[in-house]
Order: structure tokens, then sequence, then C-alpha cells
């Protein structure tokens, strides 16, 4: 049991103290998504500490993992309702309540209905589907009835993405910021009583010992995204899988040159891979907002068959509420430096993919 206890807390370091290191290699970056397993698994620890038998230090290593408790404990208590934040209220010069669904459908995932039966019963006012390929594209067809406007990138390289909307869209592009296979989206559209808004789709390559050896193109792609952001003064969404959490480098370096909001402080982590084991479950779904735009629901919905779990979100736009403004954090000098290098690093990154991927 001794030996059990010290190679966790030898682990438990390991894992606390490689994030900190700022290199792109996916063994440096992959321990980020599990900070929330870390700390139950810290905790876990600590209460073993106290049956095994007494060893001489066994108080200094229980005080080093309180430490380590603490310390992960500050980061993920922002994404927790015992975190205080403000509650806004719907006002009359807001807009109507609008919805929508983001969802990575698994390209090799063949229960499409499931998927439409989904879009079908929570009806939202527009939907974004990544990992969409032709034969997604066709098996969603039946929806273009209630969805008139749509945008479609389809791809077979695990990277498609396809948008529908019941909202007009008054204009959309599709951008390859740091490779000509990695697509996101921006979508111009507005509502029926008059509210013009901004809807982003990204799903950057993942670091990891099967995908990209580094988190390159990730963290250009995402930085990109921002900064092209950050130039729109309409309302802004930015929704998609990120392959990122909310507290990596990356991911506050896109928060604060977007100028934007993480909606998941003072609400929840709403995690969503791996859709099928709840104890691996990572939130590296994500979405920011612009200040005018106000979150009234995010969570995630049932399984339709994919690794990920679909995002709903519920908001309304107010233009006259500045409430949020506080909310907003811009970059320092050193992190618009920080930010330049890491787009430019995306950009020269060989991601080496191909063009059609297959399941075997």
């Amino acid at each position: 049991m001794w030996i059990i206890y010290i190679i966790l807390v030898i682990l438990l370091l390991v894992l606390t103290i490689l994030p900190k290191i700022q290199h792109s290699h996916w063994i440096f970056r992959v321990p980020e998504f599990a900070k929330i397993q870390v700390t139950y698994l810290i905790f876990f620890t600590f209460l073993l500490g106290f049956i095994i038998d007494s060893k001489e230090y066994i108080w200094y290593y229980q005080g080093f993992l309180l430490a380590l408790f603490v310390h992960h404990s500050h980061i993920l208590i922002r994404y927790t309702r015992l975190y205080p934040v403000k509650k806004h209220k719907q006002r009359y010069k807001s807009s109507g309540k609008l919805h929508f669904i983001s969802a990575n459908v698994y390209q090799f995932n063949k229960e499409y209905d499931r998927f439409c039966k989904l879009i079908e019963k929570y009806s939202p006012d527009f939907f974004l589907t990544m990992e969409s390929n032709s034969d997604w594209e066709k098996a969603m067809t039946p929806l273009e009835k209630e969805y008139p406007y749509q945008h479609k990138v389809t791809l077979e390289n695990t990277y498609g993405m396809h948008f529908y909307s019941r909202i007009e869209i008054k204009e959309a592009r599709t951008h390859y910021f740091v490779a000509d296979d990695i697509p996101s989206i921006e979508i111009h559209m507005k509502t029926s009583d008059g509210f013009s808004f901004v809807f982003f789709g990204v799903h950057p390559p993942p670091p990891s010992p099967t995908e990209e050896e580094t988190s390159k193109e990730r963290d250009g792609d995402l930085l990109s995204t921002a900064k092209r952001v950050k130039d729109i003064k309409k309302p802004v969404i930015v929704v998609g899988d990120f392959n990122n959490v909310a507290w990596s480098r990356s991911s506050i370096l896109f928060r604060k040159t977007s100028h934007l909001i993480d909606p998941r402080v003072g609400h929840s982590f709403v995690s969503t891979f791996h859709a099928r084991y709840r104890l691996l479950r990572f939130p590296i779904d994500l979405m920011f907002h612009s200040e005018d735009i106000f979150i009234k629901q995010l969570k995630t919905l049932e399984n339709f068959g994919s690794d990920h779990l679909p995002v709903y979100c519920e908001f309304f736009i107010d233009h006259h509420n500045d409430e949020q403004e506080e909310l907003i954090e811009t970059a320092t000098s050193e992190e618009k430096a920080e930010a330049e290098i890491m787009i430019e690093e995306g950009k020269q990154e060989d991601g080496n993919r191909e063009a059609i991927v297959t399941e075997e």
C-alpha cells in the first residue's frame, strides 16, 4: 500500500508539472485535459494516506498532496456554480431567445437517424456538425426543408463541417487559417426581429500520439480565429470542438486576443468527450461569446452514437446591457507577441494528414 501511495504521489506531481512546461509536444499538452481527473485522484490519494501504515515523513507527503489539491481546485472552481457571477435577465430591448446545437458527429458513426431525431426533438434555430462527410451530408438532407439556409464544407478527412439554419444567412465564409485541409466557418446572420450576429465554427486538430505530434496547428488555428473575431463589430459566438480546455495557455490567449467571454465560468465544465466513459470525460467542445450575447442555458445532450456529446445553448442578444464588460480580459503586448508566434508556427507546421480517412 505504501508503494502504491508513493507511486501515485510521483505520478500526480508529474501530471501537474508537465502542462506548466510551455512546449507544444503532445506529452506536455495532453495532461491539461485531465485536470479534473487529476484533482479527484489527488483527493483519493490524500485519503489513502490516512489508512496506510504510518511511515516516516508521511505528513510531508500529505501536506504536499494538499497543496496540489488547492492548486488545481483554485483553477477548476471558476468552472462551477461555487464561483460567483452575475445573473442577467432578458429585457424588452433584447432579441428573442435563440437556440443552437453543436455536435462532433464522429465521421464513422453510422447512426444518422439518431442525430436527425435529436435535432427534431430540440428544434434548434441553427446547428453545426463537425466531422461530417458526404455520407452525413446525404443523411441530413431531410432536415433541409426545416433549415433552408446552409453552409457546407464536405471533407472526408474528419474535418468536414455543415451548418444548417432557420435564420437567414447574410454571408458565409470558409477560412483555412493554418492548413488547406482544416476549415473554420464564419456565418453572418440576421434574426427576424432585426438582430445581426456572427457565428464561428472551429475544429482544429488535437495534439495526441495518434494524430498531431504537437499543438502548433491547433493553437495557430484558434488564435487566427481570435484575431479575425476581434475585428468584427457585431455580436459574435465561437463554437466547436476546440480539442483544448478552457484553462490551457492557448485558450487563455484565445479569450484575451478575441475579447470574448467564457460562459462556463460560474456555470459548469460541460464535459463532452469521451461520450461513453463518464470518468474519462473532458470539456473540449468549447464556446466563447461577445459581451452583448447573454447565455441562458448551456448543457450537453444525450449521446447519439458519437464519441462526443452534443452541446445545447440558449442565448439572447442585448446591445443596451453593458453588465458583461467587466468579464472581458485583453492581451498584454507580450501575450500578443506570443499569439503571433503561435500563429506563424501553426502555419509552418506540416500536419501530413490524409485527404480521405478510413476507420481502419
